[in-house]
C-alpha cells in the first residue's frame, strides 16, 4: 500500500530568476520519493510533495548542496514535567524526528525548547512530537524571523545599497560620460582636473560601488560558479569585475595594454551593478505588494477559536482546532473553520465565497466556511475541516499556485535563461581563443580587451527575472481586486478576451441594498404603507428588512407599534400592527411566494409594475394588509461607480 504523501511549502531566500528555478529542479530531481510541485521566483517558494521524512531531508540537503538553503525561524515551547537529563533527551530525540525540525536545544533548567523549523511550518507538529514523549508543551514566542520580517529586511537592505551605489555612480558617470552629452564639457574638465585625476577619482568611486553594495554578487555569483552551475550573479559579477579590473590596469599601468586601448570603463561597472540593484530593488517592492493580498487573505480567518472543553467553553489558539470540536460562534465573529451548525440560528455574510453581498440564513445542519463573517445572531458548530483543509487555505494555496504556474511563454524564457550565462561565458572564452590565434599583435592584449567587452556587454540582463515577476504581480493585483486565477496561464490568454460576463451581483453592486421604489394601491398614503411595512420589518434581519427601515428612517416616516411577529421562511413576514387611527391590521411583507400562499389576487397595474421592476434586476416585496394587496416595495443594490 502507498504510503500516505505530504505536501509542504519551503521558503528559498537566494532563488532569485528562472536558472535558479531550472538549478532547483535538477538538484531535486534525482531524489526517491519526491515530487516537484511547482518552484516559484516570484513568492521564492518551493512546493514540494514527498513520500517520507527522508525523502524530505534528502532534499533539504540537496537544496543546501546547491547553494540554495531554505529558510528557517526559531520557536520557542515551553515544556511541562521534564524531570531529569533523560527527559531531555526523549524530548529532544522526538523533536529530531519531525522533518522540518533542523535543530533542537531542550533546557531543562527552565523547562523550554528552542527549535529551529523550517520558515512557515505549523509548531503543532512539535506539540505533539513532545506529547508523545509524554509531556506537555505550548508555544510560547517565536523570533522574529517570519517571511514578512525577512522580506521586509531585504527591502531595507536594498534600498540602502541602491542609495549608497547611485549616489557613488552618478560623480563617475558624470565625469567619464558628461563630456559626450554636454559639448565641451570634456575639454574643460581636462584643463580644470586632468584626465589622470578624473581616472583615479572614478577609480576610487567605482571601487567602493563595485565593493560595497557590488559585494553581494560576489556572495552568490562566486560559489555558483565554483560549483559549476553559473547564474546571473555570476554574470554580473564576472561582467562588472571585467569592465573594474580591466579600468584599473588602463589607470594604474597603461603601458601594459595595446596603443590606443587604455580606456577605463568605470562608469560601465558602476551603472551595471546600480541597474541590477534598482531591479532587484522593484522585484523587492513588486513581491511585497503582492504578498499583501495573500495576507489579506490569510487575515479572513480569526486567530482564536471558542471551544467546547470539559464542559467549559475555553478561547484557544486556531491552529489548536480539531474535526469534530464543538465551537461557540458569537455575533460580530468569524467563523474559524468549515463545519456544520448545531443549533442555533444566524444571517451570515459569505461574500467571499460566494460574491454575493445578500447574507445567508444559517441554522441547524447547515454548512458554515471558515473565514465567513457572522452578523447579528448566535451559533454552535461542528468543526470539519481545519487548518489547510478549509475552504479559504485552498483559495490562498489557490492563488499562491497559479502565481508560481508556468505560462506557455515562460517555457521559452526558461530554456533561454537556463543556459545563457554559460553561453555568454562560453562566447567570451571563444572570444579570447579567435583572438589569441587570428588577431593581430599584440594578440593577449586585443583577446583580453575583446573577451572582457563580451562578459559587460552580455551584463544587465532581466529577461529571466521579467516574466516571473509579471505574473506575480499581474495575479497579486487581481487578488487585491478580488479576482483569483485557478490557473496561471488564464492570465496570458486573457489578453485575448473581448466580453465578460459575471454570474455574481456582488462582483458589480455595492453590497448595500437600498429602497428604489414604492408604489400603493388605492388610497393608501406612501409613507403610511412604507411605516406599516418596517414597522414589520424592523424585527426581521433579512438585509432588504433593514433596507426598507433605513428609507423609513430617511423619510421620517412613523413606525407604529407592531406585535405577535412571525418569520415564514421562504416567503416573507406578517404581525399585528397598530394604525395611526387606532385599528390594528394584519400586515404581511414578502415576494410572489407569500401572494401564492395567501390566494390574493394582485390589480393587473401592479403585477405589471413588478414585472417591470423585476427585469431591471430589482427585488420586489407586496405589502399586504388584511388580506388586501396594498402596494409594493422594490429593493435594488445599487452598481459600484467604478
Amino acid at each position: 500500500m502507498e504510503p500516505k504523501r505530504s505536501r509542504i511549502e519551503l521558503e528559498v531566500p537566494s532563488m532569485h530568476c528562472a536558472s535558479c528555478v531550472s538549478r532547483i529542479e535538477d538538484a531535486l530531481s534525482d531524489i526517491e520519493g519526491l515530487q516537484v510541485e511547482s518552484v516559484n521566483p516570484g513568492t521564492r517558494r518551493a512546493s514540494l510533495d514527498y513520500r517520507d521524512r527522508a525523502s524530505l531531508r534528502q532534499a533539504l540537503q540537496a537544496l543546501e548542496r546547491a547553494g540554495y538553503p531554505v529558510a528557517t525561524e526559531q520557536q520557542r515551547l515551553a515544556i511541562e514535567g521534564m524531570h531529569c537529563a533523560s527527559c531531555v533527551h526523549r524530548v529532544t530525540s522526538e523533536l529530531e524526528k519531525i522533518p522540518e525540525v533542523r535543530g533542537a536545544h531542550v533546557n531543562l533548567a527552565s523547562s523550554e525548547a528552542v527549535i529551529e523549523i523550517l520558515e512557515g511550518s505549523n509548531v503543532e507538529a512539535a506539540i505533539e512530537a513532545i506529547k508523545r514523549a509524554g509531556y506537555d508543551a505550548r508555544a510560547i514566542g517565536t523570533e522574529v524571523n517570519s517571511g514578512q520580517a525577512r522580506e521586509q529586511r531585504e527591502r531595507r537592505s536594498l534600498k540602502r545599497r541602491l542609495v549608497f551605489s547611485a549616489l557613488l555612480t552618478l560623480p563617475v558617470f558624470v565625469l567619464e560620460m558628461g563630456g559626450h552629452i554636454v559639448p565641451g564639457m570634456a575639454a574643460w574638465l581636462d584643463q580644470a582636473v586632468g584626465r589622470s585625476n578624473i581616472h583615479v577619482v572614478s577609480m576610487v568611486l567605482a571601487t567602493l560601488v563595485q565593493f560595497g553594495p557590488g559585494l553581494v554578487f560576489y556572495r552568490y555569483g562566486g560559489p555558483a560558479l565554483l560549483r559549476g552551475a553559473p547564474d546571473m550573479n555570476s554574470l554580473v559579477m564576472l561582467g562588472s569585475s571585467a569592465a573594474w579590473g580591466y579600468s584599473i590596469v588602463a589607470t594604474l599601468a597603461p603601458g601594459i595594454l595595446p596603443e590606443g586601448t587604455a580606456n577605463v570603463y568605470f562608469e560601465a561597472s558602476s551603472v551595471i551593478i546600480t541597474l541590477i540593484l534598482l531591479g532587484r530593488r522593484l522585484e523587492a517592492i513588486a513581491r511585497g505588494r503582492t504578498s499583501i493580498a495573500i495576507r489579506g487573505l490569510m487575515q479572513l480567518a480569526p486567530d482564536s477559536a471558542w471551544v467546547e472543553r470539559d464542559g467549559q467553553t475555553i478561547e484557544i489558539a486556531l491552529g489548536q482546532v480539531q474535526p469534530g470540536d464543538c465551537l461557540h460562534v458569537r455575533p460580530g465573529a468569524k467563523v474559524p473553520v468549515d463545519g456544520r451548525v448545531v443549533d442555533g440560528d444566524s444571517w451570515v455574510d459569505e461574500s467571499m465565497i460566494s460574491g454575493e453581498p445578500e447574507p445567508v440564513r444559517k441554522g441547524p445542519d447547515d454548512t458554515v466556511v471558515g473565514g465567513t463573517l457572522n452578523q447579528t445572531g448566535a451559533f454552535r458548530m461542528q468543526a470539519e475541516q481545519t487548518g489547510s483543509d478549509t475552504v479559504l487555505a485552498g483559495i490562498i494555496r489557490m492563488v499562491e499556485q497559479a502565481q508560481g504556474n508556468r505560462l506557455p511563454v515562460q517555457a521559452l524564457v526558461d530554456q533561454v535563461t537556463r543556459y545563457f550565462v554559460p553561453a555568454v561565458m562560453a562566447l567570451a572564452a571563444a572570444t579570447l581563443v579567435a583572438w589569441l590565434l587570428f588577431g593581430p599583435q599584440p594578440a593577449l592584449s586585443l583577446a583580453l580587451v575583446n573577451a572582457v567587452a563580451v562578459l559587460i556587454i552580455a551584463c544587465p540582463c532581466a529577461m529571466g527575472l521579467a516574466t516571473p515577476v509579471s505574473i506575480m504581480v499581474g495575479t497579486g493585483q487581481a487578488a487585491r481586486s478580488g479576482v483569483l486565477f485557478r490557473r496561471g496561464d488564464a492570465l496570458q490568454k486573457l489578453r485575448n478576451v473581448g466580453l465578460v460576463a459575471f454570474d455574481k451581483t456582488g462582483t458589480l453592486t455595492e453590497g448595500k441594498p437600498s429602497m428604489t421604489g414604492l408604489e400603493t394601491t388605492g388610497d393608501w398614503d406612501k409613507d403610511e404603507l412604507l411605516g406599516l411595512a418596517a414597522s414589520v420589518e424592523q424585527h426581521s434581519e433579512h438585509p432588504i428588512a433593514r433596507a426598507i427601515v433605513a428609507a423609513t428612517t430617511a423619510r421620517s416616516a412613523e413606525l407604529p407599534e407592531a406585535q405577535n411577529f412571525d418569520s415564514q421562511t421562504g416567503q416573507g413576514v406578517v404581525a399585528r400592527v397598530k394604525r395611526a387611527d387606532g385599528g390594528i391590521s394584519t400586515v404581511s411583507v414578502g415576494g410572489p411566494r407569500m401572494i401564492e400562499g395567501l390566494n390574493i389576487d394582485l390589480p393587473e397595474s401592479l403585477a405589471r409594475l413588478a414585472g417591470r421592476l423585476s427585469d431591471r434586476s430589482a427585488t420586489v416585496v407586496f405589502v399586504v394588509v388584511d388580506d388586501r394587496p396594498a402596494g409594493l416595495i422594490a429593493v435594488s443594490d445599487a452598481v459600484k461607480p467604478g
